[in-house]
């Protein structure tokens, strides 16, 4: 898939049995990392170990729920004692539902924040005793909300713009110690549960992909690629960044499918329906 070798490399994905990120885990794999998974549900993670197995990789993982800080911590440690030091994390757990600001709940929008916000920073906390250093690389899964907004995502454009300033900050923090910070933004991902959410019938998807100037919707491997380079030695030089991985779409887009899933949600409420 990619001209890296990660053979002899720990690397440790968070939220790495589904969707982007189990792709992000598989594509490690294929590189010849070892490469533990987690997740909050342990019939997906012993699931993931065997795919990765299947692909030749060493593999292990632990169920955990990100919001659990110690439950976190406890997770890496695990894999720590197995495997010594983490060369690459990428956390990527997150949560996303579309709903109007006005018509969300105070736990709804709260528990975004914690998932993909907090438990970004009990991801970061957790691993930093475990990272190499020098040598270590973090990445943190972001999203194109962080920086643009959305009608129905006010709860992830907060989160994830919480996130991205997390790892510019943690890039100063750790820098002089030798480990990179950077995040991904995975622009819209086809057969992933959020853009099932956000484009939920065909022409919603059709729209979405015409959307974006090179004409298509990504791919799980599209943000592999991405996090296998940021990872490398050919990105030693890099801190810091927001990588766009997206096709363009941030560009002009995403804001047209952001108005027109405005549109679909204030179609859907009951006030519209009144009318």
């Amino acid at each position: 898939m990619a001209p890296w070798d990660y053979t002899g490399r720990n690397v440790l994905v968070v939220g790495g049995t589904s969707g982007i990120n189990r792709g992000i885990a598989e594509a490690f794999a294929a590189a010849g990392a070892r490469v533990a998974v987690a997740s909050r549900s342990q019939e997906k993670v012993d699931d993931t170990i065997a795919a990765l197995q299947a692909l030749g990789a060493e593999s292990m993982g632990f169920c955990a729920d990100v919001r659990d800080a110690e439950v976190v911590r406890l997770g890496v440690q695990s894999v720590h004692e197995s495997w010594g030091e983490l060369d690459v994390v990428v956390s990527g757990a997150a949560g996303n539902f579309p709903a109007m600001a006005t018509g969300m709940s105070v736990n709804a929008f709260k528990s975004v924040v914690d998932i993909d916000l907090l438990g970004s920073f009990h991801v970061a906390q957790a691993v930093y005793p475990f990272l190499r250093k020098p040598g270590g690389s973090l990445i943190h899964i972001s999203a194109p909300q962080a920086h643009i907004a959305m009608p129905g995502q006010s709860h992830v454009c907060a989160a994830k713009a919480g996130v991205d300033m997390l790892t510019r900050t943690l890039a100063l923090e750790w820098g002089a110690e030798g480990i990179r910070v950077n995040s991904v933004l995975p622009g819209p991902i086809d057969g992933t549960e959020g853009m099932q959410r956000l484009a939920p019938k065909e022409h919603h998807r059709q729209a979405v992909a015409q959307s974006v100037p090179l004409g298509r919707l990504g791919q799980p491997e599209d943000i592999a690629r991405a996090c296998l380079f940021l990872a490398s030695e050919q990105a030693a030089y890099i801190a810091g960044v927001v990588l766009p991985v997206d096709g363009g779409w941030s560009l002009g887009g995403a804001a047209a499918t952001g108005a027109a899933l405005g549109a679909m949600l204030n179609s859907n409420s009951p006030k519209s329906k009144e009318k």
